[in-house]
């Protein structure tokens, strides 16, 4: 329960520090929320024992999204698989990053997520926690998307493949 309490206060020092994301416009462009995602899974990782760092990729990010205007628009999507049937490793290919990559999807039913929500509907999923707590996922692409009642946050997370470099 202390361990609990710990973390609990360590990501909400993180995210308090980078952004609780107020209401933004449809549309709006969401780069503090993003960012602040990319500050609590460093801080999530490095919780979890890892020690290196977790840098910003163009090419994760283009796949992120992709995936969050495919889920804007086709409500019937809820998880990691596109409307056109793309996986995240799919998407990641497809936008050249070279490694293996995976995903981790946040929606909510309103204008805007805090950093708080968003990270709250990870922690208590075993298999986004295994994601985002795998010291091999040093690279991240984060986007978000909003509509008037919803709004959606995909994380892609890559091991690079150094060997193509």
């Amino acid at each position: 329960m202390e361990v609990s309490v710990r973390l609990w206060l360590a990501v909400g020092v993180v995210l308090l520090g980078t952004a609780v994301v107020a209401a933004p416009a449809a549309q709006a462009d969401n780069k503090r929320l993003n960012s602040a995602v990319v500050s609590a899974v460093y801080t999530l990782q490095h919780q979890a024992g890892c020690t290196n760092d977790v840098i910003r990729n163009n090419a994760l990010t283009l796949a992120a999204e992709w995936h969050a205007d495919d889920m804007i628009n086709n409500r019937n999507i809820n998880d990691d698989i596109g409307s056109d049937g793309s996986t995240p490793q799919d998407r990641a290919n497809a936008a050249g990053f070279r490694g293996r990559a995976a995903e981790t999807v946040a929606i909510n039913p309103a204008i805007a997520i805090s950093s708080l929500e968003l990270v709250n509907q990870w922690y208590y999923n075993p298999d986004d926690m295994a994601i985002i707590r795998d010291c091999a996922n040093t690279a991240i692409g984060v986007w978000s998307d909003n509509s008037m009642d919803r709004t959606v946050v995909v994380a892609v997370y890559g091991q690079p493949d150094l060997s193509k470099r």
